[in-house]
């Protein structure tokens, strides 16, 4: 049985080494460590960074989800990258074509969504099914082939729009867009919302029916999984559509809460900030809240140690370091909790009768 050591140790570990290399390289540079993380800080209670924090935790929680999936059944997609931008340029542009009544535009626009990621994770699964072709390779190659997609779809020639000097699809009308929360002068996406139910479905998924059991036993062991009577390329392939699906959703806080359509000059990088979190988090729906939300404060907080004359690479650099100190940590205290429970076992065996131990009867 896995103990709380076990899941709340190495997560805390990983965040004081990286809070250590991090004050080792302020104090090389002449920097005070404890300004410094107090300037990160107190940037939160100034203007619109802690909801600006959540907005963009939003967007971390769903790539981490889209990753963890993956993860589950040992799959490392790291296609969610060129997944959610593929579909955010074809929910755009399905958006911005469409003239529905409120709710269900954006029903629409979030289906659709979810659609083109599965579609462009199927190619990678089916190869990995049909071929046993390493998805790491086929998604990174998908990843480079969809900035030509995005730029030949976001042409003007297709469906593209020149807005001085920026390229970007029809705006998406108010019937599609998702309201935000006004709180003070800033304003929480509504997507918020959302990500929470699709964290609650994944988690329901996983403990409370039987695919998510045979989705973490084809994980732990597909050969033990076959014999109990799972189909391993089955799982393979549904485990890549629904990681590709919620890769979808990853762009839909900023699009139907912000920007209303994508851009040339949109956002990139959250399918890689993903895998981050999903590690971080340990592919559980609240680790990767919790993941979300401090790799989020630690890119907006950043920008405001160029206050106190710190370079805000530093937040990189803590960054890096939590990715490479958590799976270092996991490991060692796994280790750790497995040689107290054989000790455990081992005083419980030498306690019993000789009989019993010599295998005769009492």
């Amino acid at each position: 049985m896995t103990s709380w050591r076990t899941k709340v140790l190495p997560p805390l570990l990983a965040i004081v080494f990286s809070l250590l290399i991090c004050s080792i390289a302020l104090v090389i540079s002449g920097a005070d460590p404890l300004r410094a993380y107090g300037t990160m800080v107190g940037e939160l209670g100034k203007g619109t960074t802690a909801i600006d924090t959540v907005n963009l935790a939003t967007v971390y929680y769903l790539s981490g989800l889209a990753v963890a999936i993956g993860f589950q059944m040992n799959l490392f997609n790291i296609g969610v990258e060129g997944q959610y931008r593929f579909a955010a340029i074809v929910a755009a542009i399905v958006g911005g074509a469409l003239h529905l009544p409120p709710v269900l535009h954006t029903l629409v626009i979030i289906l659709v969504a979810v659609f083109a990621g599965a579609l462009y994770a199927a190619l990678p699964a089916v190869l990995k099914v049909q071929r046993g072709v390493s998805e790491v390779i086929s998604t990174i190659m998908l990843n480079a082939i969809v900035a030509g997609i995005v730029a030949f779809l976001i042409n003007p020639a297709q469906f593209g729009v020149l807005t001085g000097n920026n390229l970007r699809t029809q705006q998406i009308d108010p019937s599609g867009r998702v309201p935000g929360v006004p709180i003070g002068g800033a304003t929480l996406f509504g997507f918020a919302f959302i990500a929470l139910l699709v964290g609650v479905a994944y988690w329901f998924m996983l403990n409370r029916t039987r695919f998510g059991f045979e989705l973490k036993a084809s994980g732990e062991s597909a050969t033990a999984a076959a014999a109990g009577g799972v189909n391993a390329k089955r799982m393979t392939l549904i485990a890549m559509l629904l990681s590709g699906g919620v890769a979808g959703l990853i762009a839909m806080p900023e699009l139907l809460g912000r920007d209303f359509s994508y851009a040339i000059t949109s956002t990139q990088g959250y399918g890689f900030t993903g895998i981050a979190v999903a590690l971080l988090g340990r592919n559980h729906p609240g680790g990767i809240a919790l993941g979300a939300l401090l790799w989020a404060f630690l890119d907006r907080s950043a920008v405001s140690l160029e206050q106190v004359n710190v370079p805000k690479e530093i937040a990189t650099i803590m960054q890096g370091a939590i990715v490479l100190s958590v799976v270092v940590a996991y490991e060692v205290v796994r280790r750790a909790d497995l040689a107290a429970m054989q000790r455990r076992v081992g005083r419980a065996l030498t306690g019993r009768p000789a009989s019993v131990q010599e295998g005769g009867a009492v």
